[in-house]
């Protein structure tokens, strides 16, 4: 029986290269030039370090401009987080990247597939979705519908198996 799975997890070997990018420029820029504004990748997160918040926000700037330029999704990431003191005049802003759909993610999708009474079946599995049908073109279909309703997500379908 034909299925396919629904994922939320960004390609981090190219958020690496964006992170690395994002070094070297800051370290080339006139306006970071003598400053403690960094970046770096510290397992699934990005740590920013700047002297304000305005230096934040440009160091959040290079680096989210070198990930949308790699082809990762900005929608990866949480850009909520609140910059907090490290001492003296530095800031520093953990930005975590998203891996995983959650519980209320995953029942979203599987409400959006039944909403459209089609040929298939949605399981949640763990942190993904799982849609099996009996006909290739269902499984095509169901993807065609999930691009097109949900686009608050930066889903991507893999595994897809005949």
């Amino acid at each position: 029986m034909p299925s396919f799975d629904i994922v939320m997890e960004p390609d981090m070997v190219e958020v690496r290269n964006a992170v690395d990018q994002s070094i070297k420029e800051i370290d080339t820029r006139f306006d970071f030039k003598g400053t403690g504004a960094k970046c770096e990748l510290v397992d699934k997160t990005i740590v920013l370090h700047a002297e304000s918040d305005f230096q934040l926000e440009q160091v959040q700037s290079v680096v989210t401009s070198k990930l949308t330029r790699r082809n990762v999704d900005i929608r990866f990431l949480d850009l909520n987080a609140k910059p907090e003191k490290v001492g003296g005049n530095l800031l520093k802003q953990t930005i975590t990247i998203k891996f995983g759909l959650e519980t209320e993610q995953a029942k979203k999708i599987v409400k959006t597939i039944k909403d459209e009474k089609m040929k298939v079946q949605a399981s949640i599995q763990g942190d993904s979705v799982r849609v099996s049908g009996k006909k290739r073109d269902d499984l095509q279909e169901a993807i065609a519908i999930l691009r097109d309703k949900v686009k608050e997500l930066p889903l991507a379908f893999n595994n897809f198996r005949d």
